[in-house]
């Protein structure tokens, strides 16, 4: 199944002289269980792409289609709904309230779509017990190390039915370690049906992807499957 599909998206900001292209005519399809890396200098449109993949703005021209809903004909709350049930997002700097707990931050999300805190939460436990910070759930997050937060901010984005996770630089706050430990976590999410779009500069990281987009001036400019990564150490090799 197409979790996310952009159909010749555009986004154009300013007029006249001031005019700037951040996308042009982008075409970009994610399937359910896929991981896609996107890459680019700087200005070459990623933010953009990701901020309206997620609907949080709309583009000039073009369509997107979200688990195969057109974003277009959904209203501003079906579209609100939408973000909070089906789509997560993990940001660079964590985004995490720093008056609530981990298991909080977690639950938020579910709580504000009108679930009780008590369920909420039994959730949220559940997704830090994933991530392995089922001990650090009551803590809040001054108290917690770069790479602990960012799993908070993964559990997070894949809390309740999320069916895409989108990823600005997840882990460009982070060292190398920690880095190719958020990768290997939404890769774990991709193998539970979840779509995966992340945004990164480094291309050691890219190879944890299934496939890598290169955008140019708002263009993509190339596709590819990448050799196989770090991963593939992991994988048993058949017997000889």
């Amino acid at each position: 199944m197409t979790a996310l599909e952009l159909r010749g998206v555009s986004k154009v900001y300013g007029e006249g002289p001031t005019e700037v292209h951040a996308l042009r005519e982008v075409n970009l399809s994610v399937d359910a269980g896929d991981l896609v890396a996107v890459m680019g200098p700087s200005g070459s449109g990623k933010s953009t792409l990701l901020t309206i993949a997620g609907s949080l703005e709309d583009p000039t021209a073009g369509e997107v289609l979200v688990g195969g809903l057109a974003l277009s004909g959904l209203s501003r709350n079906d579209r609100a709904r939408l973000r909070r049930r089906s789509i997560g997002y993990v940001f660079q700097d964590f985004n995490l309230l720093a008056g609530l707990t981990a298991v909080e931050n977690v639950a938020l999300p579910l709580e504000l779509d009108g679930i009780a805190a008590k369920k909420a939460q039994a959730s949220g436990l559940a997704a830090l017990e994933q991530l392995g910070l089922s001990d650090q759930g009551s803590r809040f997050p001054d108290q917690l190390s770069g790479g602990e937060r960012q799993r908070v901010a993964i559990a997070r984005a894949v809390v309740g039915d999320r069916r895409l996770l989108l990823a600005d630089e997840p882990s460009g706050a982070l060292d190398s370690v920690n880095g190719e430990a958020v990768m290997r976590l939404m890769r774990a999410a991709c193998r539970r049906g979840v779509a995966g779009v992340v945004v990164t500069h480094d291309a050691q990281l890219a190879s944890w992807a299934d496939r890598v987009v290169f955008l140019r001036d708002g263009r993509v400019v190339d596709q590819t499957s990448p050799p196989l990564g770090p991963e593939s150490l992991l994988q048993p090799t058949p017997s000889q």
